[in-house]
């Protein structure tokens, strides 16, 4: 059961991620988009997506550092545990609160204001509710585990960090997931089944950059309207433009 829960389930969820992209931009390009609906409120967008989007870079940073970069080379900076823990209890938890907040406005939002509510999708509901439930079970597990230690003190960076990292070099030991303490388990699986939903989702605009706008040509906007710019009558028939 453990090879099944932190082997092939992570294994089966990245591969879903992985190809579920590809298919979602081969076959559903007009569909790759953030489904805006900044036209029908903008009061409480402008306080709930900043909210969230600042809040999330701030939790993926967090989860970078802590997963990806081993113990020993923080100590190597000058980086201690108590420093390494303050920093990453305060900045965690503020990350945290800020994306909970703005979640809670925009689907406020989204469940109030009528043409929004509308445009909202059974797959917008559920990428909701499991985004819900990474950021809660992350913060509790930092709570938890980090500032009361409910269940007794438990250190990720040498149990679930390592794991993540040896998942990532295709050599992952399921043991040291089994024996973390149920929050970090249910973090971790959550987290997963997301990345596996998430080509289906709007999430798919997290890959979208605006690069083509630094090459794109200049957009010339003429005016049929020639007496706005002088005295003369207009002409008839279409102005000839040259290539």
């Amino acid at each position: 059961m453990d090879v099944f829960l932190w082997v092939i389930v992570p294994y089966l969820c990245l591969a879903v991620f992985a190809v579920g992209h590809f298919w979602r931009y081969r076959y559903d390009k007009f569909g790759w988009t953030t489904r805006s609906s900044q036209l029908y409120e903008d009061r409480l967008l402008r306080w709930g997506s900043p909210l969230f989007h600042f809040g999330m870079l701030g939790v993926v940073g967090g989860h970078v550092i802590g997963l990806l970069v081993p113990r020993s080379w923080t100590a190597a900076v000058g980086i201690d545990d108590h420093l390494y823990h303050y920093i990453a209890v305060i900045g965690g938890l503020a990350a945290g609160v800020a994306c909970v907040v703005g979640m809670v406005i925009l689907i406020y939002r989204r469940r109030t204001v009528g043409p929004v509510f509308s445009a909202t999708t059974v797959m917008d509901k559920v990428m909701y509710a499991f985004l819900f439930v990474v950021i809660v079970l992350g913060m509790w597990n930092t709570i938890a585990g980090s500032i009361f230690a409910i269940g007794g003190e438990y250190h990720y960076r040498e149990g679930v960090s390592v794991w993540y990292r040896s998942f990532l070099a295709f050599q992952p030991d399921a043991s040291l997931m089994a024996e973390a303490p149920p929050g970090f388990r249910l973090h971790a699986m959550t987290a997963f089944l997301l990345f596996a939903l998430w080509p289906f989702t709007r999430l798919v605009h997290v890959f979208s950059a605006p690069v083509g706008y630094l090459t794109r040509p200049y957009i010339v906007y003429r005016s049929r309207d020639e007496t706005a710019y002088s005295n003369r009558a207009p002409r008839r028939g279409w102005d000839r433009i040259s290539q």
